[in-house]
């Protein structure tokens, strides 16, 4: 279906009468109904409809947008109809709506988890087993719907999915459990328990973007728990995720570097190139892309000999030229990587020759805390070098920080005070080489 015949669906009120038509006895009308939402549903505006689609455009609550909602519980309830082809509709209506929050959690409480689940024992029909897992994989972003999920042994199910299916399913199979382990940490001994890892892994030498973008997420979230992280090395899982980087695709690359993160310090010397890799990935024009690597480098940089690399790759001068962004993300872990280069030789003057510092204490305005945490932290090691001190000041460091070292938070309250201290002494150093 074309954008614009979706769109002219939408605002003609057509949507309102495919919903009625949910009710209709007649099946085949009935699928064609679902299948019209499935496809209108694909951007945002109509998602919206389909929640409010009684003509209400501006609610007060969310109790009234329950209140007044009726479709999505009539999708719910043709789940579990002995239609294959109207239970197919229906989860493809409900893969696209539940990209947004207050769609899942209706799906959930009119009981359409269950049905979701239990569609999954259609494994011969691939079409129906594709919008089910479309389903479920929207589904399991939010956190009370992987409860539910757990209880019901989804992810067994789903990595029983795991082999011999077109990649259409994969990608929704693989993202499903990606959520779930990213949620709950007993999700990721699931996967392992019921085989995962191995078949994960498999996945990461594919060629299709998407499921390359879903299987790097989901290794990656398994890869935060020891045991797994033993198997995934042991199958050569480290050396394809670290390969991934050179992909062009940067959902890929972002994914392959939030999957690194963690073992990044440990792991870069093993691969040839991999420390020069990381460092020019600064280059890249996506956000995402660069929050992951900050936060790598941020890991790679607690190795001295790691950090003397990376600081002859020319680390300092690419962190300070995105000091700049306004984004909150990249901030805290840009923050964070920015803090750790500094403990190697000049680098913290390089970075206030760079002009990383004023724009610095401008992230401590952000009502993000962990920015705060990270900045202080930063300007903490930025601080010992009187030319970044008197920076700071000159940009108005000094009342933030006094009002942050009154934090509930340790590491913030100590990083601030540092700070405060290194201005401090150089001023009384000042005064006193004023006064001879």
């Amino acid at each position: 279906m074309r954008s614009s015949a979706r769109r002219a669906i939408a605002d003609l009120g057509g949507l309102q009468t495919m919903v009625d038509i949910l009710k209709s006895p007649n099946p085949d009308l009935k699928c064609l109904a679902a299948e019209t939402i499935a496809h209108v549903a694909k951007f945002r505006r109509a998602r919206r409809t389909v929640r409010q689609h009684r003509g209400i455009r501006k609610l007060h609550s969310y109790r009234l947008a329950i209140r007044t909602e009726g479709m999505i519980e009539d999708l719910v309830q043709n789940l579990n109809s002995e239609n294959q082809e109207l239970q197919m509709h229906c989860a493809s209506a409900i893969f696209k709506c539940a990209q947004e929050k207050d769609t899942r959690d209706l799906v959930r409480m009119y009981g359409g988890l269950d049905p979701l689940v239990s569609l999954l024992n259609n494994s011969d029909n691939k079409e129906l087993l594709a919008a089910a897992t479309g389903a479920i994989w929207k589904c399991a972003m939010s956190p009370e719907n992987v409860k539910r999920f757990q209880d019901l042994k989804a992810i067994e199910m789903l990595v029983a999915l795991l082999n011999d299916q077109p990649e259409e399913v994969l990608v929704n199979v693989v993202g499903a459990l990606g959520e779930c382990a990213a949620q709950e940490p007993t999700n990721r001994m699931s996967i392992r328990k019921a085989g995962g890892i191995p078949p994960l892994v498999n996945l990461l030498t594919g060629t299709n973007q998407s499921l390359l973008v879903n299987v790097t997420k989901a290794v990656g979230a398994c890869a935060t728990e020891p045991d797994n992280m033993g198997i995934i090395d042991r199958l050569d899982g480290v050396r394809l995720l670290w390969s991934l980087l050179k992909n062009q695709n940067p959902e890929v690359q972002s994914s392959a570097a939030w999957a690194i993160v963690h073992d990044a310090g440990e792991m870069v010397r093993s691969f040839v190139g991999g420390l020069e890799l990381i460092v020019s990935l600064l280059k890249s024009e996506d956000k995402e892309v660069l929050s992951s690597v900050c936060a790598a480098i941020a890991n790679i940089a607690k190795d001295e000999e790691n950090l003397a690399v990376i600081t002859d790759h020319g680390v300092v001068p690419m962190l300070a030229k995105l000091a700049s962004t306004t984004d909150d993300k990249l901030r805290r872990h840009l923050a964070d990587a920015i803090a750790r280069c500094c403990m190697w030789g000049n680098n913290r003057i390089a970075f206030g020759n760079h002009g990383a510092v004023a724009p610095l204490v401008k992230y401590l305005k952000s009502p993000d805390s962990e920015v705060h945490t990270a900045t202080a932290e930063a300007l903490f090691q930025l601080s010992r070098d009187p030319n970044n001190c008197i920076t700071m000041h000159e940009s108005g460091v000094v009342a933030p920080l006094v009002e942050m070292v009154g934090s509930g938070d340790p590491a913030l309250q100590e990083a601030a005070a540092g700070c405060i201290g290194s201005i401090r002494r150089l001023a009384l150093a000042n005064e006193k080489a004023q006064t001879k």
